[in-house]
């Protein structure tokens, strides 16, 4: 597959000069940079076409053979074929005064900085996950200091995380503490420089003496941790917490990982959550829907006596403000919804047939004004 033109792949003329190409590169490899496309083959593709393009622009030498004799000018030594060798972090290393301006690219910005700085490697511990349960008195309350039992990975007391058996780390002799190796190789393009880690610390710049007998030089064991969490008031299933620093230790004395929390709501017995609200069914009887009554509402913490007016409808929602759930971080409060039920038996008695019989005949048991639409139409117009 024959390889696109160099003047192209950065969008210059030939008669570009060496600040317009320099910026011309530096707007592509942003527009393909590999934080910006995660997963992208096509963008880590063009991204690594850009750096080539630019390798051969931006000097002088390679690009005059480029100019006179093409590609072919620059595959010399090559045995004419070739191809850019380079993998993303060979790119990052070689360019780095490039890339030291673009920022704010998570893992790949690193390497911006270019091969001066120290870029010891930090290692993290691993995230951890528990569930908690709620009650609707923690939802209403919140919780105070609750604490909380983890097993997890945590420093190794015998050599204070770092691995080693006195507790003493050595500077690496291999990167002289750095982390990093710096590494040249040969490729059509001429000697290419770039950084790997240490592969005698592993890119901690530090390593023990004499492993630790207790942890075999992890610095870390496995164990246990009272966690201490509060919970604000209003929590709900859908929020999460994240504790920093109180998950997993890392390795040798790196950074911790977090705790994530995450909440399930119990069930309940009487009332239903809906958002900042509260849903409680309350079942009347007939009398009591007909003549009003004195009811009991069960709460969170308590119950209270409401009164229910008579001849309360099936259905009817009575709204009691103020009594249901704080709305996390802010000063509103839910209400009580209180939705009306009739309890209609199924089995009568003889006596309490008759006695619905009797009801029956009264003009207060029955439907007001069954009347259809077109008869009260008629009515109206004294048809």
């Amino acid at each position: 597959m024959s390889k696109r033109d160099y003047y192209e792949v950065l969008g210059v003329e030939k008669s570009a000069s060496a600040e317009e190409i320099k910026k011309a590169y530096r707007q592509k490899a942003l527009q393909y940079h590999p934080d910006r496309n995660p997963d992208d083959k096509e963008s880590e593709a063009k991204f690594k076409e850009a750096a080539e393009a630019y390798e051969v622009l931006s000097n002088q030498d390679k690009r005059s053979r480029y100019d006179q004799f093409g590609h072919a000018g620059i595959n010399q030594g090559a045995g004419g074929g070739g191809g850019f060798s380079m993998n993303i972090e060979d790119i990052f290393s070689q360019f780095g005064d490039i890339f030291g301006g673009f920022g704010g690219f998570g893992g790949f910005g690193g390497f911006g900085g270019g091969s001066t700085r120290s870029r010891t490697k930090q290692r993290k511990g691993q995230d951890t996950r528990i569930k908690l349960k709620l009650s609707l008195k923690d939802v209403l309350n919140g919780v105070k200091e609750k604490k909380v039992k983890l097993k997890k990975y945590v420093a190794c007391e015998h050599c204070y995380g770092t691995g080693a058996k006195d507790g003493n780390l050595s500077t690496c002799n291999t990167c002289r503490g750095s982390g990093y190796v710096t590494q040249v190789s040969n490729t059509i393009l001429g000697q290419v420089q770039h950084t790997a880690a240490c592969p005698t610390c592993k890119g901690e710049g530090k390593i023990p003496q004499e492993a630790c007998p207790h942890c075999t030089g992890e610095g870390i064991i496995r164990g246990e941790e009272v966690v201490s969490i509060d919970l604000p008031a209003g929590i709900s299933e859908e929020m999460q917490m994240t504790l920093r620093g109180k998950g997993h230790a890392a390795r040798r004395g790196g950074v911790n990982g977090d705790l994530i929390v995450t909440f399930e709501e119990e069930q309940n017995d009487h009332l239903k959550r809906e958002g900042s609200d509260l849903l409680f069914n309350l079942d009347l009887s007939i009398p009591e829907a007909i003549l009003g009554a004195n009811v009991e509402i069960p709460w969170i913490e308590s119950s209270f006596k409401i009164k229910t007016d008579p001849g309360v409808q099936p259905g009817k929602v009575l709204r009691l403000r103020g009594k249901g759930l704080p709305v996390y971080n802010s000063s509103r409060i839910g209400d009580l919804l209180v939705k009306v039920n009739v309890f209609i038996p199924k089995t009568l008695s003889r006596d309490e047939k008759k006695l619905i019989q009797k009801l029956e005949d009264s003009e207060n048991f029955k439907p007001k004004d069954t009347r259809s639409f077109f008869d009260k139409v008629k009515d109206s117009f004294g048809l």
